[in-house]
C-alpha cells in the first residue's frame, strides 16, 4: 500500500496575477458588459431585436448572479434608438357616455400640454361666456325680444280694449292682470251705481262681460305660447353669442393641435358640450360670491387624466415592477366617499405598469408574479389581446354589485422580462400551454466562470468596475487575489469562479467598511480577510454548538483509536445560507443471512431516495465482488448514528461499504481518518459536492481535540480540482499535522482505513487470506457453509 496524501499545494487553488501590472483597481479597464454570460447576453439582443409577437423573455438563474443588473443594463444599451419617444395617453369623458370613457394617445409630452390648455379653456369659458351674456349687445337684443312680446300683447289688449269700450266695457289692465267693468259715458261705473241700474240692464251688461272674458281668455291663452318662443328666442340668441366666444376659444385650441385628427374630433365634442351646457358657465360666482375655478367638481368633465406621461421619460420606457398584483400590473378606477356613497369619474382611472411600460419593456419576478393571485392570467390575456383592459378584480371573481366605469381598452407594444429561477421555468413550461407560445426567448444565466487563460484578470476588471460603480475605495492587487480565490471557494471547484456578483459585491462592501472604519485609502488583502471571517462568525453559532456537542461527547465521534464496523462519515449541513460540514459515525452490523442489506433510515421513512439509491449500490457491488460462484449469506444492517432529521444524498455510501466490509471482514478501522465519496457498482469513487466544508468539519474537531499527524479525510480523486480550503487546514498539511487523501476506488479508501492491502483475486477468484478481500472472502464462504449445514445440506451436494 502506497496511497500518499495530497501535497499542500493541491489543497488551495491560489490566485496569481503577476502578469497583470496594476497596483489597485483605480487604473484597471472598466468592463463593458459583464463576464462569463455571453450566452445570456446573445439571448437578450435576440430577444430586444426580433419584432414578432410572442418573443417575450425568460431570463433564469440562481439568487444572486447578477439578473436585474444585467437585464437593465442590456435593455438600456439595446433600446434606446435616437429620435425614438414613447407616446403619451389620456383618458377624456365620452359625453354620449359617461361610463365608458375615451383614450387619446398623442405625441410625448403633448399630454401634459393638452391637459393644462383645457384647464385654462375652462377657465377662459368661465370668464368670457359670462361677460358675452352681460354685454350691451346681447342685454339690447334681449331687450328687442322682450319688448317685442310685449308690444304684441299691448297691441292685442288696445285693440281688444276699442271693441269693448264699444260696448260699453273697459278694459283695464293691473299687475295682478286684466279686468272687464262696465262704463257709462266714457266713464267707469262704480259697483254700488250699477247696482242701481235696472236689472234688465245689469244683466245686459252682465252678459257682455262675460262674453268678453272668453273672449279675453282665449286671447290671453296665447300668451304662453309667446313667452315660450320668447324663451326659445332668448335661447338662441344664448347660444349665438356663447357659440362666438365658445368657438373661438376651442378653435385656437383645435388649430393648435390640428395634426391630430383625434384630438381635433375630441375638441369638437368639447364645443358641443359647452354649448349644451351653457348654465354651468353662465355665472362666474358662487352664491357666496366667491369665484368660481376651473377645478371646481363641475367641470370635472373637461379635465384630462393623463394616464401615462413620457415627455421626461426614456426613449424606451423600461420599468420594473416590483410588486406585480393585478391592479398594479392593469391599473385601477378609484373611487371617493361622497354623501355616503362610493362615486368615481374618469380622472380617478390610474395606470398599471403595463401602461407605463407601453412601447416599452416591462421586468417582474417570476416567482412575486406567480404568487399574486389572478396577475399572472391577466398578464397572459393582456400579451394576446395587445391591449390593456382595466377591470375590477372584484368583476373577476363576480363580486361587484355597485355600477363602475369600463375604460376604452389602450393598445399595447411591448415586451415582458420575466426574471426567475429554473425550477419555476420548468414548471411553466410543463403545465402551461401559454407559457411557450409567449416566452419564445430564455436567457440562461452561468453561474461560474472556468479560470482558464485570462479569466482570472477578467474578473480583477470585473472587480474594478463594480469598486467604481459602487464608489468604493480602490482595491489592492493582493485584496483582488484574495477575492478571486474566494469566488472561486463559492463555485465549489477550484478551477471556477463563482458568477454571483451579489455575493461579490457584499464582501466588497464589507471589505470596504472595514478599510474605512481603520482609515485605509484602499482595500487590502486584510480587510477582505476581515470581512470574509465576520461573514462566517455571525452565522456560524449553530456549527459551533454542534462541533461542542461532539467534543463533550454528547455526539459520539471518535478521532483516534480503532473500531469494528464504525466509519466516520462527513456531512454539509445548510443553516440558511451558510453550509458547513460535520462528521457523522456511520456503523454496520452483519450476520448469516439471505443477502439482505437493510438501510435503517430508509425503513423508517428517514432516508431519501437519493441515500437509499446509494446503499442499494453497494449492496451490488458486494454481490459483484464476494457472490458470483456462491450466495451472498449475509443479513447486514447500516445506519448514521445519532441522526435525528431527514438523510439524504449518496456521498456516504462508500464510508457505508467500508463499514459494512469491516464488520464482514472482522477488521477495525481508524478512527482517526474520516470519508467521503460514493461509490458505483464497481467500487469506483465518485465526486461528491461540499468537499472543502466536508475536511474543514473534520479538521476542526481534530484540532479542537489536538493533532498528531494520523488524522485526515479521505475524498474521490475527482474531488481534488475542488479543493479550497482554509488556511489553517494547509498549515496543518504542510506540517504534516492534517492529511487529505484522495483516491479512485474504495479499495484504496480501505487499505488507509485498515492498514491491510486490498489484495487482487487469482484465477479462481481467490484473494489471498492476509488481504482484505481475502477476510471478507473467508468469512462470506464460512457463513454459507454454515447456513447450508443448517438447512440440512452439504456443500458437495
Amino acid at each position: 500500500m502506497d496511497i500518499k496524501s495530497l501535497d499542500a499545494s493541491l489543497l488551495y487553488h491560489a490566485c496569481d496575477l503577476g502578469g497583470l501590472d496594476f497596483s489597485t483597481t483605480e487604473t484597471l479597464e472598466i468592463l463593458p458588459e459583464i463576464i462569463g454570460q455571453e450566452r445570456v447576453l446573445e439571448s437578450l439582443r435576440f430577444g430586444v431585436g426580433i419584432p414578432h409577437e410572442g418573443y417575450n423573455l425568460y431570463v433564469m438563474g440562481s439568487t444572486g448572479v447578477g439578473r436585474h443588473r444585467v437585464v437593465t443594463d442590456t435593455l438600456n444599451r439595446l433600446s434606446q434608438p435616437a429620435g425614438k419617444r414613447s407616446l403619451d395617453w389620456c383618458y377624456v369623458a365620452n359625453f354620449d357616455d359617461p361610463n365608458q370613457p375615451q383614450t387619446l394617445c398623442l405625441p410625448p409630452g403633448m399630454g401634459r400640454m393638452l391637459r393644462q390648455d383645457m384647464e385654462i379653456l375652462v377657465g377662459d369659458l368661465l370668464g368670457a361666456i359670462p361677460t358675452a351674456l352681460q354685454s350691451k349687445e346681447f342685454r339690447h337684443r334681449a331687450e328687442e325680444i322682450t319688448a317685442s312680446l310685449q308690444e304684441q300683447e299691448e297691441k292685442i289688449a288696445a285693440d281688444f280694449g276699442d271693441r269693448t269700450r264699444e260696448q260699453g266695457i273697459a278694459l283695464l289692465h293691473s299687475p295682478n292682470g286684466y279686468s272687464l267693468v262696465p262704463l257709462k259715458d266714457d266713464k267707469i261705473l262704480s259697483a254700488e251705481a250699477f247696482r242701481e241700474l235696472p236689472e234688465e240692464q245689469r244683466s245686459e251688461i252682465e252678459s257682455k262681460i262675460e262674453a268678453f272674458h272668453r273672449e279675453l281668455r282665449d286671447t290671453l291663452g296665447q300668451i304662453p305660447l309667446w313667452q315660450r318662443e320668447m324663451r326659445v328666442r332668448y335661447k338662441a340668441l344664448e347660444q349665438e353669442v356663447a357659440e362666438l366666444v365658445v368657438n373661438r376659444l376651442v378653435g385656437e385650441l383645435t388649430r393648435k393641435y390640428v395634426e391630430q385628427a383625434e384630438l381635433v374630433s375630441y375638441l369638437d365634442q368639447v364645443r358641443s358640450d359647452v354649448l349644451d351646457n351653457l348654465e354651468r358657465f353662465r355665472n362666474n360666482e358662487d352664491e357666496a360670491g366667491n369665484l368660481i375655478e376651473a377645478d371646481d367638481p363641475r367641470f370635472t368633465r373637461y379635465r384630462i387624466n393623463l394616464l401615462v406621461d413620457n415627455r421626461d421619460g426614456p426613449a424606451v420606457p423600461i420599468i420594473y415592477e416590483s410588486n406585480p398584483t393585478y391592479q398594479n400590473l392593469l391599473g385601477r378606477v378609484e373611487h371617493r366617499a361622497r354623501m355616503g356613497t362610493l362615486a368615481t369619474d374618469f380622472t380617478l382611472i390610474k395606470p398599471g405598469a403595463l401602461h407605463r411600460a407601453n412601447d416599452g419593456f416591462l421586468v417582474l419576478d417570476a416567482e412575486k408574479l406567480l404568487s399574486n393571485g389572478f396577475a399572472w392570467d391577466a398578464l397572459k390575456r393582456t400579451l394576446n389581446s395587445r391591449e390593456v383592459r382595466i377591470e375590477p378584480l372584484e368583476r373577476q371573481l363576480s363580486m361587484l354589485s355597485t355600477i363602475t366605469l369600463e375604460p376604452d381598452p389602450i393598445p399595447i407594444d411591448l415586451k415582458v422580462v420575466l426574471i426567475g429561477d429554473r425550477q419555476i421555468y420548468h414548471l411553466l413550461k410543463a403545465y402551461d400551454s401559454d407559457f411557450g407560445t409567449l416566452f419564445k426567448v430564455v436567457a440562461d444565466f452561468s453561474e461560474s466562470l472556468p479560470r482558464e487563460s485570462g479569466n482570472d484578470e477578467m474578473f480583477a476588471r470585473l472587480i474594478g468596475t463594480l469598486q467604481r460603480q459602487e464608489g468604493l475605495h480602490p482595491v489592492t492587487k493582493t485584496a483582488v487575489q484574495r477575492l478571486i480565490e474566494e469566488a472561486a471557494r463559492n463555485a465549489g471547484n477550484g478551477e471556477k469562479l463563482s458568477l454571483h456578483i451579489g455575493s461579490l459585491l457584499d464582501l466588497l462592501k464589507e471589505s470596504d467598511y472595514r478599510a474605512e472604519a481603520l482609515d485605509s485609502e484602499s482595500i487590502g488583502a486584510e480587510h477582505v480577510q476581515w470581512a470574509i471571517q465576520q461573514q462566517l462568525h455571525r452565522v456560524s453559532q449553530y456549527c459551533e454548538l454542534m462541533q461542542q456537542e461532539i467534543l463533550n461527547g454528547t455526539l459520539m465521534i471518535d478521532t483516534d483509536g480503532i473500531q469494528l464496523g464504525r466509519v466516520n462519515g462527513l456531512a454539509v449541513v445548510q443553516v440558511g445560507d451558510h453550509a458547513f460540514g460535520l462528521p457523522n459515525r456511520i456503523s454496520a452490523t452483519a450476520r448469516i443471512g439471505s443477502g439482505e442489506v437493510i438501510d435503517i433510515e430508509r425503513e423508517v421513512d428517514q432516508g431519501g431516495p437519493i441515500h437509499s439509491k446509494g446503499v442499494f449500490i453497494l449492496a451490488a457491488y458486494l454481490n459483484r465482488r464476494y457472490a458470483r460462484y456462491q450466495p451472498l449469506s449475509v443479513a447486514a444492517t447500516l445506519v448514521f448514528e445519532q441522526t435525528y432529521g431527514e438523510v439524504e444524498g449518496d456521498s456516504a455510501s462508500a464510508g457505508e461499504l467500508c463499514a459494512l466490509l469491516s464488520v464482514l471482514g472482522d477488521i477495525p478501522i481508524r478512527q482517526s481518518l474520516a470519508i467521503t465519496g460514493s461509490v458505483n457498482q464497481h467500487g469506483e469513487m465518485q465526486p461528491i459536492g461540499g468537499v472543502c466544508e466536508k475536511i474543514e468539519g473534520f479538521f476542526d474537531i481534530c484540532d479542537k481535540r489536538g493533532l498528531d499527524g494520523t488524522q485526515g479525510v479521505i475524498i474521490p480523486e475527482t474531488n481534488v480540482r475542488d479543493l479550497m480550503l482554509k488556511r489553517t487546514v494547509v498549515e496543518a498539511a504542510e506540517a504534516g499535522q492534517f492529511h487529505v487523501y484522495a483516491v479512485k476506488h474504495v479499495e484504496q479508501a480501505l487499505e488507509l482505513l485498515t492498514g491491510l492491502p486490498a489484495g487482487v483475486a487469482d484465477d479462481q477468484g481467490i484473494y489471498s487470506e492476509e488481504t482484505l478481500n481475502g477476510k471478507v472472502q473467508a468469512r462470506l464462504a464460512e457463513w454459507f457453509a454454515l447456513r447450508l449445514s443448517l438447512s440440512g445440506h452439504t456443500i458437495g451436494e
